[in-house]
């Protein structure tokens, strides 16, 4: 039997092992379950429902507790709700840790989660065998009140798909950091600074971006694109939604550093891992409204398409021509740890 690729199960196998593995005396109490494309669990506990989410950080070994605790906030906000508090399973690798390294993750979770108003409150650290780097797994819970539960599913064929700062900013930063050495030989620092940088600013949050659209407008649906790009995020959306899409490239936010090292390393900007952006959607005529929120508190934002009816499948937009929406079996950015 073949071995598994680094990243993401492949969906139809992942689909498989949710029919048949996730349902068995399930709580009703479980609003929202384990389900493609669903970014966190809901849980009805009355008025308010607690919102959970369990995320790894395993390609970026710089700043890795900042990382833990701002993807596991995002999926949070695109289910409506506000991260509240933060567990930590921390693992270091054998050989290779000492108490500089440990303080250096612990600062940065403690900075990140002070930051958004998190409480880190439990967890776990350990050296184990079998680690060539550090792995953080993070666990956060979240409130949302009952009537402004928002699913990745929740999408309807005419909506707007709208898309904030723009694609691959995650990968830009991990590109940067990771691949620095390399990198400095061909570009000047301030380049590479810009693009370590985008980190924080604009940072891969949508935390405040999430709150601002749905304080703009009823949102049907939010996710955030991580693992695969923006193309895993728009098919994990309307396979959630049972919709189509069709998508301008022309109109996807692309910052120029992004643009430079992708292209650098030939990697397709529409499979790189993409924290930073968050994609929703909302009837046509609330998007402006949408829109307008974000510009006012600072963050550019974009239509980037539509949601259509399912047998319309997935396509893309691109120099004039209609063609399928590309679909990435891994991430872009693992085959920069191929070379």
């Amino acid at each position: 039997m073949p071995m598994l690729p680094i990243g993401k199960l492949e969906p139809r196998f992942l689909q498989y092992l949710l029919k048949n593995y996730t349902h068995t005396a399930r709580d009703q109490r479980v609003l929202v379950g384990p389900s493609i494309g669903e970014d966190a669990t809901v849980i009805d506990f009355g008025a308010t429902c607690l919102v959970a989410k369990t995320d790894p950080i395993t390609f970026a070994t710089d700043e890795i507790g900042w990382y833990a605790v701002q993807v596991n906030s995002n999926d949070i906000a695109v289910a409506g709700g506000l991260p509240r508090w933060f567990l930590a399973t921390v693992l270091l690798p054998q050989d290779k840790t000492d108490e500089a390294l440990v303080e250096s993750i612990f600062s940065q979770l403690a900075e990140a989660c002070a930051q958004l108003g998190i409480s880190l409150c439990g967890g776990h650290t350990e050296v184990t065998y079998g680690l060539n780097r550090p792995i953080v797994v993070g666990q956060m819970l979240g409130e949302v009140p009952r009537g402004q539960i928002v699913s990745t599913g929740g999408g309807q064929p005419g909506d707007a798909l709208l898309l904030s700062k723009g694609i691959a900013i995650e990968a830009t930063a991990i590109i940067a950091r990771e691949k620095h050495d390399e990198l400095s030989r061909r570009h000047l620092p301030d380049f590479l600074a810009s693009c370590r940088e985008l980190l924080h600013s604009p940072g891969i949050s949508v935390l405040r971006e999430a709150r601002l659209a749905m304080e703009a407008a009823p949102i049907h649906a939010m996710h955030d694109p991580t693992e695969g790009g923006l193309a895993t995020g728009l098919w994990e959306l309307a396979t959630a939604s049972n919709t189509g899409v069709i998508i301008e490239m022309d109109a996807i936010p692309i910052l120029p550093q992004t643009k430079i090292l992708c292209d650098e390393y030939e990697l397709d900007l529409l499979g790189v891992i993409a924290s930073g952006a968050l994609l929703l959607a909302v009837e046509p005529g609330y998007a402006a409204a949408v829109l307008d929120s974000w510009k006012s508190a600072g963050i550019e934002g974009a239509i980037i398409g539509q949601l259509v009816e399912k047998g319309q499948g997935l396509r893309l937009v691109r120099d004039g021509t209609v063609d399928a929406l590309p679909q990435f079996r891994r991430d872009e950015i693992t085959r920069l740890f191929d070379q």
